[in-house]
């Protein structure tokens, strides 16, 4: 598990094609994220952002999101995604009644004949077009696997997704009242 400011996780996301802007020390979109980082004992290989956003500017509402996948050599990329779906479910519990959900840019991608290949792989169907021609590629929630606490959680430590404090913030307890 990782952070949206984590600089080892930023310089992976920094080689994604869809960065918009390379360097930032924040790479992770509106919303509340879930980072995760592959290996855990050395340095990472891959990095997976879950995003959840109540409000989205698209037609798939009421799913996760999986903004950003980065995989340079941590293993098979099928088994990555299904790894990182697992992790999300049980960091947050039972996924949204559309379940995950990602935009893949075929133009940028390779292979050209399948776009998302190991999204496919890993059971993710295809779901129409974006108005700008992204593919999107959903996982139903019949098809999730079953949760697994990725290395470093604490699902005690863990706030449900609309828990998460405001990580843009500069003061994330500003509106806590301390009572002694």
């Amino acid at each position: 598990m990782s952070r949206r400011f984590d600089q080892e996780a930023r310089k992976i996301a920094d080689r994604h094609y869809s960065r918009q802007k390379v360097g930032t020390p924040d790479f992770v979109g509106n919303g509340k994220p879930l980072v995760l980082l592959a290996p855990h004992d050395g340095p990472a290989t891959a990095l997976w952002v879950t995003l959840w956003q109540p409000y989205v500017r698209h037609a798939w509402t009421d799913c996760w999101q999986c903004t950003l996948f980065r995989n340079e050599g941590a293993g098979l990329s099928s088994e990555l995604i299904t790894e990182a779906v697992a992790a999300t479910c049980a960091i947050w519990g039972d996924p949204p009644k559309n379940g995950f959900l990602t935009f893949i840019d075929q133009d940028k991608t390779k292979p050209k004949r399948h776009p998302g290949y190991c999204y496919r792989m890993a059971g993710w169907i295809e779901d129409g077009k974006t108005k700008n021609g992204l593919i999107a590629l959903r996982l139903p929630v019949g098809a999730f696997p079953g949760p697994v606490m990725p290395y470093g959680g604490q699902l005690s430590m863990m706030p449900e997704p609309g828990g998460w404090s405001n990580a843009r913030s500069k003061n994330t307890h500003a509106n806590v009242e301390v009572k002694p």
